[in-house]
């Protein structure tokens, strides 16, 4: 029986990686309206799939939709950012905890092999794109949990993506890509060494530099 040919990707879900591109490059700012008839105009697209695309993109919690206040793109408070590393806190510390109860405190090279790649990524980004580095940073971390290999803890740390890209899209903290680069290759040692305790200061550490950032942009 011959293979079923690739699922071809909708018209709303197109636009809406169009439209989540514009936001995580900051193009389109915190706050920003994202009007259904504007995008519709400079799109070509229906008023429906601009409406869908607009969908996907609050399920993300990239966009808030308000009564009397249509879709505009997320702006963070500093609680917000609080709660999202939290809940991102929790999840990374889990799947430390299973690869540490897998593997030990020295884990092997097909685990650690996949981290090692994000990072030469990382690494080869460069420091006047700030947005291309967050998304390298956020695949690091992602690698990372996925190492573990529970699938509901890869799905619900994959759903916050979007929405910690976006935070660090729209303030930028103090980082640059070859200190990113060695804070990560000492936290993937700290990590098997340390288990949950590392993320949690590792998340601590980047909690309170991002925080400063936008206390400093304000």
């Amino acid at each position: 029986m011959p293979p079923s040919p690739p699922e071809r990707a909708t018209a709303p879900a197109l636009l809406a990686d169009l439209l989540r591109d514009e936001v995580l490059s900051g193009r389109l700012g915190p706050g920003t309206p994202l009007r259904e008839e504007d995008i519709a105009t400079r799109t070509g697209h229906a008023r429906h799939t601009v409406r869908a695309a607009l969908a996907r993109l609050v399920d993300e919690r990239v966009a808030v939709s308000e009564p009397y206040r249509g879709v505009r793109v997320t702006a963070f408070d500093d609680a917000d950012v609080v709660a999202l590393q939290q809940l991102r806190g929790a999840l990374e510390s889990e799947a430390v905890r299973l690869l540490g109860g897998q593997h030990g405190p020295r884990w092997p090279r097909a685990v650690l092999a996949p981290v090692r790649e994000a990072l030469d990524a990382l690494a080869a980004e460069p420091d006047d794109d700030w947005p291309a580095v967050a998304r390298a940073h956020a695949s690091v971390h992602r690698t990372l949990v996925a190492a573990a290999g529970s699938p509901r803890i890869t799905a619900a740390h994959d759903r916050l993506d979007a929405e910690l890209l976006l935070v660090l899209v729209q303030v930028r903290p103090a980082y640059t890509v070859a200190g990113l680069v060695r804070e990560h290759r000492s936290y993937l040692a700290a990590v098997q060494r340390d288990g949950p305790d590392a993320v949690r200061r590792h998340l601590a550490h980047s909690t309170r530099l991002i925080l400063d950032a936008r206390a400093g942009a304000g």
